[in-house]
C-alpha cells in the first residue's frame, strides 16, 4: 500500500484511501469538481477532481474509494489530481490501514491511568475520577477516542495518550512545586478534556458532533463533572469550585477559548502540562510523518513557524 506520509511530488499512484470529505464545488468558469480529504492511517491529503466525467464513479463521504492521479505541491502541501475513482472492493480493504492510532500501548496507557488515581489520596477526588474511569461504558468510548478533529492527537487512542501524558507532566511539575495540591492536579489532568467523547465523533468520521459545535468540550466536561459530583455524598462545594475552575481554565487565555483563566497554581500547572503536551505534540508528529532529506519538516500554520529536525 502506498501511504499518504510517503507521497512525494511527482508520483502517480493506484491506491484505495478512505474519502474522508467530500464537496462539489464550481470553477471561475461554472464547471463543477471534487474537492475531497483522503485517508489512511498514516494522515490526510487534499485532493482534487478537475474533470467529472465517466471515469469518476459515484461515490459518498466515508467511502473507500479507489483513485488514479498524481502527487503534486501546492501552497506547500502535498495534494492529489485524480483523474479516477471506483469504489473500494471489501476485499482489498482492512480498516486498520485507513484509521489513524496511536504507536502506544492502550492497555498500559490504561494501567498508568489507574495507577494515577490511585495515588489519589482525598476520598472525595478518589471517588470522583472512579465514577468516570472505572465504569466500563465510560472507558469504552475514553480509551479510543481522539484528542482532536486535527492538530494534535487526532487518532484513535488520541485522548486517552495525551490524558496520561498531561497527567504525568502535572505530577512531575508537582514534585518542583511542592505547595501545590498534587491530588487536584491529577484530578484536572485526568478530567480536562473528557469532554471531547462526546464534542467529537468516533472514527471515521472524527468531526465535530452537532454538541461539539454549540458547547465545545470545555462546557460540556464541566457539565459531566457537575453531574457526577451530585451523586458524591458530601462532596464539599470548595472542592468542586476549584476543580471547575481547572476545566474551565485549561486553554489558559480567553483567546484560545478559556472560558476562565488559571487563578490556582494547579490549575496553571494542568493548562502548562495540557499546553506542553499539545504543542510538543504537534512537532513529534510532523517529524515522524516527514521522510525527506530536508533540514526542515516544514511549516506548521497552528505553531506558525517553520520546524527544523535535529536528528544527526
Amino acid at each position: 500500500m502506498k501511504y499518504i506520509n510517503t507521497l512525494k511530488e511527482g508520483d502517480t499512484i493506484t491506491e484505495n484511501y478512505l474519502c474522508k470529505f467530500k464537496q462539489e464545488l464550481k470553477n471561475r468558469n461554472g464547471k463543477p469538481y471534487y474537492s475531497l480529504k483522503l485517508q489512511d492511517k498514516t494522515g490526510i491529503i487534499d485532493a482534487k477532481v478537475w474533470d467529472i466525467n465517466e471515469n469518476i464513479e459515484d461515490f459518498e463521504a466515508f467511502d473507500y474509494i479507489k483513485i488514479e492521479g498524481s502527487v503534486i505541491v501546492y501552497q506547500e502541501e502535498h495534494q492529489l489530481n485524480v483523474r479516477k475513482i471506483s469504489k473500494s472492493n471489501d476485499s482489498e480493504i482492512i480498516p486498520a490501514d485507513y484509521i489513524p492510532s496511536t504507536y502506544k500501548d492502550i492497555d498500559i496507557l490504561l494501567e498508568d491511568l489507574n495507577d494515577l488515581i490511585y495515588t489519589v489520596n482525598n476520598a472525595y477526588i478518589r471517588k470522583l475520577l472512579e465514577s468516570f474511569f472505572f465504569k466500563k461504558e465510560f472507558i469504552k468510548k475514553f480509551k479510543y477516542h481522539s484528542a482532536a478533529k486535527s492538530v494534535h492527537h487526532a487518532y484513535l487512542g488520541g485522548l486517552l495518550e495525551h490524558t496520561v501524558t498531561v497527567a504525568k507532566i502535572g505530577v512531575d511539575l508537582c514534585n518542583h512545586y511542592p505547595i501545590a495540591n498534587k491530588d487536584l492536579v491529577i484530578a484536572g489532568c485526568l478530567l480536562h478534556d473528557i469532554g471531547k467523547i462526546y464534542e467529537l465523533s468516533t472514527f471515521p468520521e472524527n468531526d465535530y458532533t452537532d454538541m461539539g459545535n454549540m458547547m465545545g468540550h470545555i462546557p460540556i466536561g464541566t457539565e459531566m463533572i457537575h453531574d457526577k459530583i451530585r451523586e458524591i455524598e458530601g462532596f464539599p462545594k470548595e472542592l468542586e469550585i476549584l476543580i471547575k475552575h481547572i476545566i474551565l481554565s485549561h486553554h489558559g487565555e480567553y483567546e484560545f477559548g478559556s472560558p476562565k483563566r488559571p487563578k490556582t497554581i494547579e490549575a496553571m500547572i494542568v493548562h502548562s502540562a495540557d499546553n506542553t503536551d499539545s504543542r510538543i505534540k504537534i512537532i513529534e508528529e510532523m517529524l515522524l510523518a516527514d521522510n525527506t532529506k530536508s533540514d526542515y519538516a516544514g511549516y506548521n500554520r497552528v505553531l506558525n513557524r517553520n520546524i527544523r529536525k535535529t536528528i544527526f
